[in-house]
């Protein structure tokens, strides 16, 4: 009787030990949270390095000339470019992951770059290549942004939130969309003379040198205010992360949480295709790789290295290619390849979606 009451007061101390040693942080050891912080910090050094390389790094204007300041401004407008993207991508591609619960799809797979081409493909065959250099400024840059937030929240509205809720025909209807508008689109550019295709073919590839300084003063009030939102939103995140019965029993409007969320991200979407283009694997890319630095679920950690990575892969990369490399028209299609190379592993390593 004795060793029982003995055992049972054993095993009551030792649970109690478990519990002072159970905690709800955002990473299990301390270890794993300095690792997280040293990686941080070295990626956003090593995005500023890039970019300092990027401003000075072979200017052809010494330092000293009156010249060197408006040629490091010309080169700024590109670096501006590249922190919109990043933020852009990152964070919705992430959100997007999140409020959908599948770590495979990306927002990018659905309509975005392909209603980019239609809309620019039928301003050439319909207008002309005169209309078609002239279709720039706020009026088309803000007609862009609405036409694509309009249709990402009329399709994720409907088929994630509504009756039907079913993430397979979410995907099914966005992929035939998708598809659609790229056959139409190609369908118009097999009519165009080979100067105007030509012009076309430059805008359509996704790059910092499609972007405008004259956008910023209303892309960047726009990503701030998404990416402030959303970064605000990161506590909710990790709850819609458990699913929608797990979320709901915890006290979470689950419904209203993916409409909100995806709102954000169709915003942050819309502003960094029409900015510089499409970029369809940038973004999984970048969520690939922060989930795997990031030792948590925590998204208030997530998103900074997810910003961290995105910053640095489009500022070594553009460094590499034009410094290293001489190879300024490839910097998209290298970040693409990695990209598509990147889902296809992860794909096959899982086996569904």
């Amino acid at each position: 009787m004795s060793e029982i009451i003995y055992s049972n007061k054993k095993n009551g101390f030792n649970n109690e030990l478990d519990d002072k040693n159970r905690s709800a942080r955002a990473f299990r050891t301390r270890k794993e949270e300095i690792r997280y912080w040293f990686l941080l910090i070295t990626l956003f050094a090593l995005g500023a390095l890039a970019t300092y390389g990027l401003l000075v790094y072979n200017n052809p204007v010494p330092i000293g000339s009156p010249s060197f300041i408006p040629v490091v401004k010309r080169r700024l407008t590109a670096i501006i470019a590249m922190i919109i993207s990043a933020v852009c991508q990152s964070l919705a591609t992430v959100a997007f992951q999140t409020s959908t619960n599948n770590r495979i799809i990306t927002p990018s797979l659905l309509g975005f770059e392909a209603l980019y081409s239609t809309i620019h493909t039928s301003a050439m065959f319909f207008f002309g290549a005169g209309a078609f250099i002239k279709f720039s400024g706020v009026g088309p840059f803000l007609l862009q942004i609405s036409v694509m937030v309009m249709m990402c929240l009329i399709l994720y509205g409907w088929l994630l939130s509504g009756k039907y809720g079913n993430l397979q025909l979410m995907l099914l209807v966005g992929i035939i969309i998708g598809t659609g508008l790229k056959s139409v689109s190609s369908f118009m550019r097999r009519l165009l003379a080979p100067s105007e295709f030509d012009v076309l073919q430059a805008r359509l590839f996704g790059s910092v040198n499609n972007a405008d300084a004259g956008y910023f003063p209303i892309a960047i009030p726009i990503v701030i205010i998404a990416a402030v939102l959303i970064l605000a939103y990161s506590k909710k995140l990790n709850v819609l992360s458990l699913g929608k019965s797990a979320s709901t029993s915890l006290g979470v409007n689950h419904k209203f949480g993916v409409i909100y969320t995806l709102i954000l991200v169709s915003v942050l979407m819309s502003v960094s295709t029409s900015l510089v283009g499409p970029l369809t694997f940038f973004g999984f890319l970048v969520a690939t790789m922060s989930y795997q630095a990031a030792p948590t679920y925590d998204h208030r950690y997530i998103f900074p290295m997810a910003l961290a990575i995105g910053f640095l892969v489009l500022t070594g990369s553009y460094f590499f290619m034009y410094h290293i490399f001489r190879a300024q028209g490839v910097v998209s299609i290298i970040i693409e390849l990695f990209g598509g190379i990147t889902f296809l592993v992860v794909m096959l390593r899982k086996g569904t979606l």
